[in-house]
Parts: structure tokens; sequence; C-alpha cells
């Protein structure tokens, strides 16, 4: 299909998990081509790993079912394409299942999806549980142009459910790069569902009222590649400038935003307040892809479990000492100590706290191990019989239980070359579309661009940084990234040239000795910093207090330093 009308199109999944209703809400709530559903992440990838061990015909999200089950007949009524990546490690199997719930409940929906990032059976990764390359949306193109109602893929990347539906749409050619980068960003906006309307925003104090239930976004995406970002009228939360910027830098990191199709430019990205909810993206310019193709590998660690010591009161470090103490001794004599014991205390105690919840600590030991039995018996046995004889008040939050199964997450990059990219159609015809005979580009940093004249001096008080900046962090796999935007040009001639990587390090002193890299966005009046290492093995291997990262940037702006007062 070509056209040159705007194609509209909707999210209405974040993660698996995300709200239920949120299918039917986007359709109700007015007109759309497209409606996308994100349901993967690199913790996700795992979780249907392990469904897949249980049985061969699972490993896919099973909710994007049950919500068809209500919204296949109105989507097929409107007109409304349904584009998610919800088929996981088996969208071949997810396929078979819409066309058997289409038939059940007299739909007449065309069904198709997208295979070949499944590289388990290669040789290629041994030891792992999952291993998917990250196609592009060339799949997802092939599937509507032959006139699929519904397209299921597994791991693409989350922004093709938006470039490959728009490269339909208008017909783009695989050397579109500034189009298709247009698109990407849209996607990159959409997918996490309603980050981009005010979730976890972190201005949402002065939208409080508005943000209970924020709706889900749409894009309106046009023949150029800019786009206005929206949302269905009525619906609540929010779509401002700061509500996009946030998203725009969510788990992202330098100027060069690489994908399959193309790789976007995110120092070009503009963004304009078009009007009430309505944020306009323009003047993305694009890039060729990368030779290659990241590959999410995740594969089991060994075994984990915890016991959190609440320590009351008076004397909380010397309480600590003592039960670490006890803990490590048991450990020594125990028949297998765990290989990896960790300890972290949080004072979340005040002094002379009026309840007795507000006047403990809590002391969290975390340990690892191939062998359950040491992270389950050992630990358990360690623990419990400390019960009568430790420091006054002694008492746990909860029992340890027999230790669960971590996993692992790394990624690979392979020769685009060697990834089949399959569109299954919905006559059955399978279109190899993995030929790329475009130009390819390796991935290098871009240049430094220049920063805006600082401020002139001025008196200045100590406040937190979130007074004057907004940031959103998030993971990819053992890294993180925290995006750090500035609200005025005024607070961005500021923030460019105090919030270097060394204060960062000072402020956050967990980065202290870890890589911290700062990538400046001036269009976009951001920072985004890169903290290598900060989650260890990735979130499913839980090395940290937050393993996603998510509070990192909250973290951040909690943090005083001297401010100009001109800005508070």
């Amino acid at each position: 299909m070509t056209g040159r009308e705007p194609l509209r199109v909707g999210n209405a999944s974040g993660f698996y998990g995300d709200r239920f209703a949120a299918m039917k809400e986007m359709l109700d709530g007015g007109e759309l081509d497209v409606l996308t559903g994100d349901y993967l992440a690199e913790l996700t990838m795992l979780i249907l790993g392990r469904d897949r061990l249980k049985d061969p015909g699972r490993g896919y999200a099973r909710t994007f079912l049950r919500q068809l089950e209500e919204c296949l007949g109105l989507a097929v009524e409107r007109g409304t394409r349904i584009v998610a990546n919800a088929g996981g490690l088996n969208p071949a199997g997810l396929a078979d299942a819409v066309r058997e719930l289409a038939a059940r409940l007299g739909v007449p929906a065309r069904v198709a999806h997208v295979e070949g990032d499944d590289l388990l059976g290669t040789g290629r990764f041994p030891g792992a549980l999952t291993a998917n390359a990250y196609l592009g949306g060339a799949g997802i193109t092939a599937c509507l142009d032959a006139g699929a109602d519904v397209v299921v893929t597994g791991r693409v990347t989350d922004a093709a459910l938006v470039s490959g539906s728009a490269a339909w749409h208008f017909g783009w050619a695989p050397d579109a790069h500034d189009r298709l980068a247009g698109a990407v960003v849209a996607g990159h906006v959409l997918e996490c569902g309603t980050q981009a309307t005010g979730g976890n925003y972190a201005h949402f104090a002065a939208h409080a009222e508005q943000l209970t239930r924020p709706g889900f976004p749409l894009a309106e995406i046009h023949e150029d590649g800019s786009a206005v970002i929206t949302k269905h009228p009525g619906t609540g939360g929010l779509v401002d400038v700061g509500t996009v910027t946030a998203q725009l830098l969510y788990e992202t990191g330098g100027a060069r935003y690489a994908g399959p199709d193309v790789t976007a430019r995110l120092d070009t990205v503009r963004l304009h307040q078009e009007g009430p909810d309505r944020v306009r993206i323009h003047g993305v310019r694009g890039e060729a892809p990368p030779p290659t193709l990241k590959v999410g590998l995740n594969r089991l660690g060994g075994f984990r479990n915890e016991v959190v010591f609440v320590l009351t009161g008076l004397d909380v470090d010397a309480k600590a000492d003592l039960v670490r103490r006890q803990m490590e001794e048991a450990f020594d004599s125990a028949k297998s100590r765990p290989a990896s014991i960790r300890w972290e205390l949080a004072r979340t105690d005040r002094a002379d706290a009026g309840t007795e919840e507000t006047a403990s600590a809590l002391l969290r030991l975390v340990v690892r191990d191939q062998d359950q039995d040491a992270v389950g018996r050992t630990l358990s046995g360690a623990a419990v019989e400390l019960a009568l004889g430790s420091y006054p008040g002694f008492h746990v939050t909860a029992p340890p239980g027999k230790g669960a199964p971590y996993g692992v997450f790394e990624a690979a990059y392979v020769d685009r070359r060697d990834v089949p990219h399959v569109a299954v159609l919905p006559d059955g015809e399978r279109r190899d579309v993995s030929a790329y005979d475009g130009p390819t580009r390796p991935l290098e940093p871009a240049g430094e661009p220049g920063l805006p004249e600082p401020l002139p001096p001025g008196p200045a008080r100590r406040a937190p940084l979130g007074l004057v900046a907004g940031a959103r962090s998030g993971d990819k796999g053992g890294d993180a990234n925290i995006g750090v935007w500035a609200a005025s040009d005024h607070a961005w001639r500021w923030l460019a040239h105090t919030l270097t990587v060394d204060l960062v390090r000072q402020l956050l002193p967990e980065t202290a000795d870890l890589t911290v890299t700062r990538h400046v966005l001036p269009d976009l009046r951001a920072l985004n910093f890169t903290v290598e290492g900060i989650l260890g093995e990735g979130v499913a291997a839980q090395a940290r207090f937050d393993p996603q990262a998510k509070g990192l940037g909250e973290w951040l702006r909690s943090r005083h330093l001297d401010i100009p007062e001109a800005l508070l």
C-alpha cells in the first residue's frame, strides 16, 4: 500500500504484563491504521525461554491471545492492522493460535508472522537458553503488503513495529534513511506505552491529577518521516516536549541510535509543541545501518537466594557487624559455602522514630551458587539458627526459601548476512526478506558537538539537581543509561557545563569505579550518560538493589549541588 495520508499508529503494550485493557481502549478511543504492541524485553526472553523448556509449544506472550479474544473482531471491523512482537520465541505457534481463535470467533482475520531471529539451533552460542537476533521491519512490511490483519513477530527491534508499518504505508525503499530514521524515532517514543504520556515522568508532581491513568500514545507519521506524538482525546496523561524527551533518552546512548534498517541520528531530532497533547518530531536524519545485527543471549547462571535482616533502634552498625560475622562463620563451617556472598545495609532508620518500621534499617544478604543446596539449605540453616543468639530484636522480613534459578544476559553481534529474516504470509508463502543490498556503515561515535555559552557568574545555593533538570534511566544488559534534560535554554547553558562525568561520579558514588561516558544532545537540551557494568550480568541476575536502574535517574535528581539562584 502507498499513500500520502498520515499513518496513525498506536501502542497498546510496553511490556509483557502491561495494562490488559489497553488494546480495547486504543481501538475504542479513535481511528487507527495500525495498533502495535511491544511484549518483549531482555528479562521477558528469559521467562519465555524457561516456559519453552517446560513445553516446546509455548514461548510466546499468552496475554496477547486473551486480549485478541475481546478485540480481534473490533480491529478487523475497523480496518486496524495489529502488529506485535508477542511471538517471542515461537511466532509460528502464536500465529497458529491466533488463526484458531479467529476461526472460533468467526472473524475473517488474515494472520502472518515473521521468523528467523532465533539462532539457538545454529550451534554458535553453546550454553545459551535463548539466542535471538534483533531483526528490522522488512518482514512486517512484507506481511502487511500481503494483506495481513494481524502480524506477530519474534525478536524484532521495538521500533521496527512502527518503522516496518510506516514503510508499508508509504512504500519507502530500504535506502530512504531519513524517513526510516524518523519512523524509528517515533517508534522508540511509542514502544514503552504510557512512558510517552506522563508515566514515570520526572516532573509528574505538576501534573499529578492528570496522571492517575495515562492514556496510551499514538503517532501520526507523515510521508517525509516526520511525526506528531499524541493520544486519544479524553484520555489521561499528557504529551509535551518533556514527556517525549524523557522517552527519547530512555535506554539509548550516543547520537547514533543503530538498528537493523537504519541508524537514526538522535542529535538531529527536533521537538516542537504543536498544540495541547501534540508534539511534532522533525528534522531526523538517518544513516546506513551497521553490517552486524545484535543478538540477545540469555543463559541460566545458577541459583540465587536472599534474606533481609531487620535492625531496629540503636547500634545499627554494630548489629550489622555481629550478624555478618555470625553468618560468615556459619558459611565457613558449612558443607558447601556459597560461591558469591553480597551484603548491603540500607539505612532506612530514623533517630527517635515514631514507629518501629521507621526506626529500622535493612541488612540484605544475597548469595549465588551453581549448587542449589549452597543457596538453599546452607543459607536457611545459618540464618534461622541465629534467631535466639544474635543481635537484640533479631528478625527477618521473610525466611529464605530453597533458592531460585537466575539468568544472565549478554549481547553478541553477527554478520547480518548470516541471519535469516522470513515473512510467512497469510497464504503460507515463505518470503525471504533478509537480503539487504544497500550500503552499511560500521557504528562509530559521533563527533562532540559544541556547547552553549555558559551562564554568567552569579549567586548560587545548594539545592537538588531535580529542581532544574529531568531525568530518566534504564538498563541495557549489565549497563545503565541516565538521560538528563533541561526544560529551558538558560538551564541548558548551566547543565551542559556543570554535569560532567566527574560530577556524576561524585553524586553517584556507586559509579565511581565504573566507566561512565557522557553524550551531548544539544537540540534536546540533554545529556545522556552510559554507566558500564553497574547492573552486573543484567536484570535477571539481580545483582543490584534496583536491577533495571529504573531509579538511578531519580537518585541523581535528588542529589544536592550549587545551582544558580537565577534558575531556582
